[in-house]
């Protein structure tokens, strides 16, 4: 089975691998000026408190049912008493500042490779649009050893061992999630067969993606992280207490998802999108950026072995139901991202017979997926 590292390595995308020191530049260069930012405010004009992404206890016991309405009609929530203890949460952020505070020339020592995804870079998905985002990030695919004692040649062990022990309390957390979230669909431990005998997920494949949005001189003019949708089956993100992260709903348009204290935002991927036969939707996000402060997150972003098929499961389909997405990897729909982007789940659509005609669109027509 090939790992998620060298998945990723297989389906390369042509990424301009220029690290700027944006403490560096006191204007926005023309490279960075995005001319048609669309709703560029904090809420769309219509914004009430019926709008507001919603928050989940853990400790409900109708989280189950929640976690559904929230994938069903925003494709985000976020969750609290969670389990994640604060002082993890506070260490991977420590590392995330001290990592991205280093010079630019200790920083590119750690840069990934042309056709790697882990180490320090820009965003995947950069070389699908014509400007470039204000961001920087670092991915971690396994252990960080190699990458880490480049950066830290003295002390490297102490920051490998935040990551891990992060790793691992986020894979529990994500298996968590995902049977909430496969209960609220009437899927049972016995209908996943990958989950293991015991429903553990301890073959599923994981990455983590540290994010850095510094201040910009000229935030209205430029994008930190561009539209996109997860590839995954679900995301973890912890972000701190600084606003950016945008998820975009219809009727309603780009909505800001406000830091939550202790909270963390899961989002819909698009292999969830698919497995629920497109009942859960892959939520649509970017992120904006600062003027004044400088803005931090970290996502886990989770799927299953990387061989493994997801399709529409067979208790979501039936005679009034058909699968709307063929069977695919998660390798393969790396592949499938890497090549069409914006178009990756229109691409594994089936043709479904609408009023007599075959439809082969996506059915979310207003929005984009990509990254």
């Amino acid at each position: 089975m090939p790992s998620l590292s060298e998945a990723y390595r297989a389906h390369p995308v042509h990424v301009q691998h220029k690290h700027p020191d944006f403490n560096s530049l006191q204007e926005l260069p023309e490279s960075y000026t995005w001319t048609q930012i669309d709703d560029h405010t904090n809420y769309p004009s219509n914004y009430s408190v019926k709008e507001s992404v919603p928050v989940i206890d853990l400790n409900d016991p109708n989280s189950s049912k929640l976690i559904g309405h929230a994938c069903k009609t925003w494709g985000v929530f976020q969750v609290v008493n969670h389990g994640i203890p604060t002082s993890l949460l506070d260490d991977i952020q420590w590392l995330g500042e001290t990592l991205f505070s280093l010079p630019p020339h200790q920083k590119h020592k750690a840069a990934r490779s042309p056709d790697g995804v882990a180490g320090y870079g820009l965003a995947r998905i950069s070389c699908f649009f014509p400007k470039l985002m204000w961001s920087e990030g670092f991915t971690i695919l396994g252990s960080p050893l190699e990458h880490f004692s480049k950066l830290w040649p003295q002390d490297y062990a102490k920051y490998c061992d935040i990551v891990l022990q992060y790793d691992e309390t986020m894979k529990k957390l994500a298996g968590k999630l995902m049977w909430l979230m496969l209960d609220s669909l009437g899927i049972t431990k016995e209908d996943i067969k990958w989950a293991g005998s015991k429903g553990q997920f301890k073959k599923a494949c994981a990455a983590l993606q540290l994010n850095s949005y510094p201040t910009c001189p000229d935030p209205d003019r430029a994008m930190g992280l561009a539209p996109h949708t997860d590839s995954t089956l679900l995301t973890i993100l912890y972000q701190n207490n600084i606003s950016g992260l945008q998820v975009h709903r219809e009727g309603s348009g780009w909505v800001t998802v406000p830091p939550f204290p202790g909270g963390l935002v899961i989002n819909v991927g698009d292999l969830l999108h698919i497995l629920s036969n497109g009942l859960y939707p892959s939520v649509l996000h970017r992120v904006l950026v600062n003027r004044s402060r400088q803005r931090f997150s970290v996502a886990y972003l989770y799927g299953p072995p990387s061989n493994v098929e997801i399709c529409p499961h067979a208790k979501l389909v039936g005679p009034t139901q058909p699968p709307l997405y063929r069977p695919v990897t998660w390798n393969e729909y790396l592949g499938t991202k890497a090549k069409h982007f914006n178009k990756a789940l229109s691409s594994v659509r089936l043709c479904a017979p609408i009023n007599g005609l075959f439809d082969v669109s996506d059915p979310r027509k207003n929005s984009v997926q990509v990254g």
